[in-house]
């Protein structure tokens, strides 16, 4: 039965999500159960069963007719198809995107840590009372790790280039790969839900290392001296699984928003078209991660400088450039 449901399911995919098509779809449903269950009490097999339906039943274009969906059938015609995205090419874009996010992550993570050189040799000079050498070194490692950092998220970038013609072209996905999609991705909400609060507790408690090692500077000044790179540490790390995990968890999103919403294909699963759909892949990667980089940002400022009472600012201005680039990139219609 399941396959005649899938077929049965991509015959209406691309027709108008209203109430005659549900109408129609669930009649000639009943339909096609009905005869197959006849079938397998005649001694049919399984496959001969699920054969003999779909050609009796599988051309939608011989029952618009009496299904009375005769003139939506004509609209979608003359309507512009989606390409077929298959299961496998899913398979391979979520398994190239889960890399892509890996790469983003440890590209920022790169790129918050190369603060922290210039720390630690600035408190080894200090310590040292060696400034030369340990402060070239200090300088030095600020521009070694930051083009470490920008270099993976170049190529990261290149790399996934691959499937740039995903926010260009229509592309649409059958009603099997739209439930696969959609099992995974319940699957991997937990893991989301549970790297994303970690993510934001490290960044909440960064500030606890170097108040920690402030205390331990009556025994050896080297501690204050670099305790602030710890904090910068800490942040990296929860910038990391936070950047990671939610452009992992926009990549279904985007498979999951390739058939229109108005059709029967965009309403194969719960809250399919929920989210707002952005002109490219690249700006809905952004607005991924916008409110917990906006999180971290708001707790490394307050925390650097202790002036809550200001920083608080950070919320309406995110509020307002995020409806920007909200109704202004969104995809219209």
């Amino acid at each position: 039965m399941e396959t005649i449901r899938n077929y049965l399911e991509t015959m209406f995919m691309n027709l108008p999500s209203s109430p005659e098509i549900y109408r129609a779809k669930n009649e000639l449903w009943q339909m096609m159960e009905d005869k197959y269950t006849e079938l397998l009490e005649n001694g049919k097999s399984e496959n001969e069963a699920v054969g003999t339906v779909i050609a009796e039943f599988g051309n939608l274009n011989e029952l618009a007719e009496d299904l009375g969906i005769a003139q939506f059938l004509q609209q979608e015609t003359k309507a512009p198809q989606g390409k077929p995205f298959p299961l496998e090419t899913v398979k391979e874009y979520l398994a190239d995107k889960a890399k892509n996010a890996f790469y983003t992550a440890l590209g920022v993570f790169f790129c918050i840590i190369s603060v922290c050189g210039p720390i630690f040799f600035g408190a080894l000079s200090e310590y040292f009372n060696r400034d030369g050498i340990l402060g070239a070194a200090g300088g030095c490692s600020l521009f070694v790790l930051a083009a470490v950092g920008v270099g993976i998220l170049v190529y990261s970038g290149v790399r996934i280039s691959k499937w740039k013609n995903i926010g260009q072209e229509h592309y649409v996905t059958d009603f099997a790969t739209t439930e696969y999609i959609h099992q995974e991705m319940e699957k991997y909400k937990g893991t989301h839900a549970l790297l994303l609060t970690i993510g934001i507790v490290l960044c909440i408690l960064s500030v606890i290392p170097p108040m920690i090692m402030d205390e331990f500077s009556d025994y050896n000044e080297i501690w204050d001296y670099c305790s602030g790179a710890f904090l910068f540490l800490v942040v990296a790390v929860g910038v990391f699984l936070i950047v990671m995990s939610s452009m992992k968890l926009e990549s279904y999103n985007t498979m999951l928003r390739l058939n229109q919403k108005d059709t029967i294909g965009g309403n194969y699963v719960p809250n399919q078209q929920n989210a707002p759909q952005y002109i490219n892949e690249s700006v809905a990667a952004v607005m991924s991660v916008y409110w917990p980089t906006v999180t971290c940002l708001y707790l490394i400022w307050s925390f650097l400088t202790f002036a809550w009472w200001k920083t608080w600012i950070i919320w309406p201005l995110a509020g307002i450039i995020h409806s920007v680039i909200k109704n202004t990139l969104k995809k219209q219609g």
